[in-house]
């Protein structure tokens, strides 16, 4: 049976990322991969919409690049977080854990307690 691939929440993408990078500095495939490998292949980032988020938080100052080789002996360009990124990371952390436990919340109720 195959499993199915999750699409992500709309500005989750940016959460996810960040995160990835508290783990050290990456370049963009091995982002995506990590982000595929510690979800059991559930959520998987399209370059699509993988660069463009890098792009967008590069110029917010969350990350900054540098080129480098990767394992292959290929030039990549390697993201990492910066302090203020590591800040906003904590924030939105905050955020994301208050909004999916409201919803695991509300998910976990059944008819008889909702007021109509």
């Amino acid at each position: 049976m195959e499993t199915p691939t999750l699409d992500l929440v709309r500005g989750t993408l940016d959460l996810l990322i960040l995160k990835t990078l508290t783990w050290g500095p990456m370049h963009g495939y091995a982002i995506s991969a990590a982000i595929r490998r510690s979800t059991d292949e559930a959520l998987l980032v399209e370059e699509g919409a993988l660069y463009p988020a890098l792009y967008r938080m590069e110029a917010k100052g969350w990350i900054e690049a540098e080129w480098g080789l990767s394992e292959n002996n290929r030039r990549a360009k390697y993201y990492r977080l910066t302090p203020a990124g590591r800040r906003h990371f904590h924030s939105e952390r905050k955020t994301w854990n208050a909004y999916s436990a409201a919803v695991a919340k509300l998910l976990g109720q059944n008819a008889a307690h909702a007021e109509l």
